[in-house]
């Protein structure tokens, strides 16, 4: 759903292209009706009728802001919109388009809202409604045209809709509602705050209905239904967690076909979640601040006259439900003697109910639409096998770490209850919880009655692989389909497709796949299972590119963006993590909160979006006064984590874990800071802002300059401290060598990873810059080396011992001796996943040459260790894809270049002698600028 894209290096230079508009004006409107098709434009510019013949087929996919079709409860006033260039062109450029919107799909001249008139351009993603602001509930169509190299123009696309959500808390008639018993002045319990809140309210439907929307959001998390209906099944922990003290998200359901004529009624659950819950360990906060719920459903009838149903004081609710105890990180209790049968329809007596309290709305916290899809469930998968069945439990493996929940069809016996446990792996064959530190991740339910049971939490969510149930009626014995696990995520669309000749690597591209699909959780959580599942900046700064490559995530990251920038501090800082659990670390960390800067470069290189670089422009500002302060003499001494989990650390204090790695925080620090400089530098040039130029050019130049002459000598040894692998990669991906020192900055890395026997000695910093900084030295052949290893520390280690996802450690697990007792073991961690860019940049050799891939540099790095590889991935334009294979030396190699792009390929390997291009021997220059098409390579290469 998302559109996709990736970010090359620190050294790429952005180009971007001008948009000029073209008007035809003339002084007579003609109208030609063809019986093929009519063409109608504003009524001062030429209307001309086209046979298909003459025409060319409509422009596809076309998508709202980052990805959405058709949305409902859409975010901007002023949207983007974006398009691609349909195969069934002959042509393989757009010139021109034209885009409309107006208030009915007929697009009459009365009824346009807007008009683009013909612009010349060969844009076609992110362009910006320029009509009036529009306002809350205001739906509309649009459409767009385009014209070819050659001035052809295709066909309307077909019309697609647009409706804007509630965008001002002005917009909401409804009060914040809660249980009379959770009222903070009657100083409540945490355990009856910890206890789901139950709402209902009826009302009469007294026409017939032409629309319905539900506006709705929480304190916490809610589950709605309507006449006894899940609104929306599948949607999971809604409404998702942000910076709760400056923004809720709200969610817009369609619920036209869920209301009927006569009585209805309108129901929810309500748990604490994020927002009143414990995050991490923080005990002393657990379920202190009470949850409160807010909805708004309005409802037009077919005569034009409208009703709302609001939350307020008419509601009322219990807390005598089912659900007993709700936690995120320590599960649910459910107690099957309080279910309550049709609780949410409108037979139901709910006369023993309590009026709720109500609390207004704070003019001081936004509620906005939420910009990105919702956690959901979106597959279910059966249990692989049983491990083990004795004393009344029983283990289940899915052969798979995953996210989600167990779903349980159990049979029970009145009266007892059913524990359900989750884990990651089994410790020395034993059921194995403690890396789960201090979440409980148990569920438990109290049977009623004698029989079979089937339940799933609703308002938590695991980390695991295996499930452990006990408590079952014991005169039965266990079965696979005892239990179902319902994966949940993020609902971003996966497109993945990286795979090769080596079942190992495969194995690599999927596990990493999986670390992704666990932690894209609303946030880009850095694990989902242990008490701390969050924001951490450091981890998603690494990964913001290669998941780029996976999955259409940029509304994601864009969201989450906007929650940085919220959280930064006044002081520029950026904090740890985000949401700000506002835990008791309160520093800001080099490498994490460079992510400040960072991810919405990146963005932009990968989506040419200008609207990210304009977003978080004045937050990258931030940040670099808030590194300013944190340094002197332009070195930094802002604390950091430094090149985290670092294998085989020197130990110099005594007490030091050595978790952060032996390269020099300062220098570190310093990198960042010259870094995330020249990161603001490019943004300032993309947008326009010159007067800022000058002076951030000269404190990188200052920054440069003192990190050269603090930390190294004239031949780039290190003058103190430690040489790690490290070192030399910040110096080499953040371009703070000067050029004619660059090789001697390679060979000192060479050395150092010769030393280790070439395997890596890098951690969370490191490990992500080994392949950029290797192919770009000509040295892929050592990536390689780093990436078939089989021994610790390597990414096949972990393949080795049963790893169905990326670790945390390179060894935090073995199938020898279990996990490792340093603690620190997540076993689905997506840090060391980011080596997924070089499947796609290096192997395949996918980069862009311009943002948005405008233009794609083709150069796949060849090796002897593989035999094929294939992969492709879904630009703005399309999908670029390349297959190679090489038997005997002769490579065949198959390219698909989307269209409106060109693309160069370059083959350092092959022989240029005998190269054929699609049968036809070519030159070098033969293979550069490639428009759209599908080709096939031949020739020689050299391994």
């Amino acid at each position: 759903m998302f559109k996709a894209a990736r970010f090359k290096a620190a050294r790429f230079k952005a180009f971007g292209l001008k948009a000029t508009r073209a008007f035809t004006r003339v002084g007579l409107t003609l109208l030609l009706v063809s019986a093929v098709f009519a063409c109608e434009t504003k009524t001062n510019n030429l209307t001309v009728a086209l046979n298909f013949k003459d025409s060319l087929p409509p422009v596809e996919s076309l998508e709202v802001g980052e990805g959405f079709v058709n949305p409902i409860g859409y975010y901007e006033s002023e949207p983007r919109f974006s398009w691609i260039i349909p195969n069934s062109w002959h042509s393989n450029f757009q010139s021109a388009y034209q885009l409309q919107v107006a208030t009915n799909s007929e697009f009459s001249h009365n009824k346009l809202v807007w008009d683009s008139e013909k612009v010349l351009s060969n844009e076609t993603s992110w362009v910006r409604y320029q009509g009036a602001p529009l306002q809350s509930r205001t739906k509309l169509f649009w459409r767009v045209r385009a014209w070819d190299e050659n001035d052809i123009a295709s066909i309307w696309s077909e019309p697609q809709t647009i409706e804007i959500g509630l965008l001002n808390n002005a917009d909401w008639q409804a009060q914040w509602i809660g249980h009379p018993d959770t009222a903070l002045d009657k100083q409540p319990s945490q355990a009856l705050i910890a206890t789901p809140q139950y709402f209902r309210k009826s009302f009469d439907v007294t026409d017939d209905i032409k629309q319905a929307r539900l506006y709705i959001t929480a304190k916490g998390l809610f589950k709605a239904h309507i006449n006894g209906l899940e609104v929306s099944p599948n949607d999971v922990m809604t409404p998702g967690w942000t910076p709760y003290d400056k923004r809720f998200e709200s969610l817009t359901y369609d619920v036209t076909t869920l209301l009927q004529s006569g009585r209805n009624t309108l129901a929810t659950i309500l748990a604490g979640g994020w927002y009143s819950g414990r995050v991490f360990d923080q005990f002393e906060s657990d379920h202190r601040k009470p949850p409160r719920f807010l909805a708004q459903l309005e409802i037009t009838y077919g005569n034009g006259s409208t009703q709302t149903i609001v939350t307020d004081s008419t509601w009322k609710s219990t807390q005598q439900g089912p659900i007993r105890f709700a936690s995120i990180y320590d599960g649910e209790r459910y107690d099957q003697n309080l279910e309550m049968s049709d609780w949410a329809v409108s037979s139901f007596d709910d006369e023993p109910w309590q009026p709720v309290v109500t609390e207004p709305l704070d003019s001081s916290v936004a509620i906005r639409p939420k910009r990105h899809a919702p956690i959901r469930i979106v597959e279910e998968m059966p249990v692989k096998s049983i491990v083990s069945h004795k004393n009344n439990t029983v283990i289940f493996d899915f052969g798979q770490n995953m996210v989600g929940v167990p779903r349980i069809r159990v049979p029970v016996v009145a009266g007892k209850e059913i524990r359900v446990r989750v884990a990651e792996a089994l410790h020395k064959g034993e059921f194995y919880t403690e890396n789960y530190r201090s979440a409980k991740s148990e569920n438990r339910y109290v049977a009623a009655e004698t029989g079979t049971v089937e339940y799933a939490p609703t308002f938590t969510y695991h980390g695991y692989r295996y499930v452990e149930v006990s408590g079952f009626d014991s005169r039965q014995a266990p079965e696979k389909n005892w239990v179902t696990a319902l994966i949940q995520h993020s609902d971003v669309g996966l497109h993945a497709s990286f795979t090769s000749s080596h079942n190992k690597l495969n194995k690599l591209a999927e596990n990493i796949v999986w670390g992704l699909r666990s932690n894209f959780y609303d946030i880009p959580l850095d694990c989902p299972q242990r008490d701390e599942r969050l924001g951490w900046t450091g981890d998603a700064q690494v990964f913001v590119t290669p998941s780029m490559y996976m999955a259409d995530v940029y509304g994601f990251w864009s969201a989450w963006l906007q929650s940085v920038r919220e959280d930064q501090r006044e002081d520029g800082a950026i904090p740890l993590y985000v949401p700000d659990a506002k835990w008791k670390i309160d520093w800001a960390s080099s490498g994490w909160g460079d992510a400040a800067t960072i991810i919405p470069w990146q963005l932009y290189i990968a989506t040419g979006d200008k609207s990210i670089l304009a977003d978080n422009y004045d937050m990258m500002k931030q940040w670099l006064e808030h590194h300013k302060l944190k340094s002197k003499n332009y070195i930094s001494n802002m604390n950091t984590f430094g090149d985290w989990l670092q294998p085989y650390p020197v130990i110099n204090v005594e007490g030091d874990n050595g978790n952060r790695g032996n390269t020099d925080f300062n220098l570190i620090g310093t990198a960042y800071f010259a870094y995330s400089v020249n990161l603001t530098i490019k943004a300032a040039e993309v947008l326009g802002q010159t007067e800022d130029l000058a002076a951030l050019n000269d404190l990188h130049g200052n920054i440069q300059q003192s990190l050269l002459e603090t930390f190294f000598d004239q031949d780039l040894n290190l003058k103190k401290g430690i040489p790690t692998q490290t070192t030399y990669l910040l110096g080499l991906g953040y371009d703070l060598f000067p050029e004619e020192k660059r090789d001697l900055a390679v060979e000192k890395l060479i050395e150092l990873l010769r030393d280790a026997d070439f395997h890596l000695r890098t951690g969370f910093l490191g490990t992500p810059l080994l392949s950029e900084v290797l192919q770009e030295a000509g040295r892929s052949d050592v990536m390689y080396d780093l990436l078939f290893k089989e021994t610790y520390p390597s990414w096949f280690y972990s393949i080795n011992n049963g790893a169905t996802t990326t670790w945390e450690r390179w060894n935090s697990y073995s199938l020898e001796d279990g996990f490792n007792p340093q603690g620190m073991n997540s076993l689905n961690h997506y840090a060391y996943g980011t080596v997924s860019r070089w499947f796609y940049e290096g192997i395949l050799g996918i980069t862009p040459i311009e943002p948005g891939f405008k233009k794609i540099r083709i150069e796949p790095q060849f090796t002897a260790k593989l035999s094929r590889a294939s992969g492709g991935y879904k630009t703005p334009n399309g999908e670029v894809r390349v297959d190679w294979e090489i038997l005997e030396n002769q490579l065949t190699m198959k390219v698909t270049i989307p269209k409106n792009t060109t693309a160069d390929i370059i083959l350092a390997q092959a022989d240029y002698d005998g190269l054929l291009l699609n049968g036809v021997g070519v030159k070098p220059s033969g293979i550069e600028s490639l428009p759209a098409g599908n080709y096939t390579i031949v020739s020689t290469v050299s391994l």
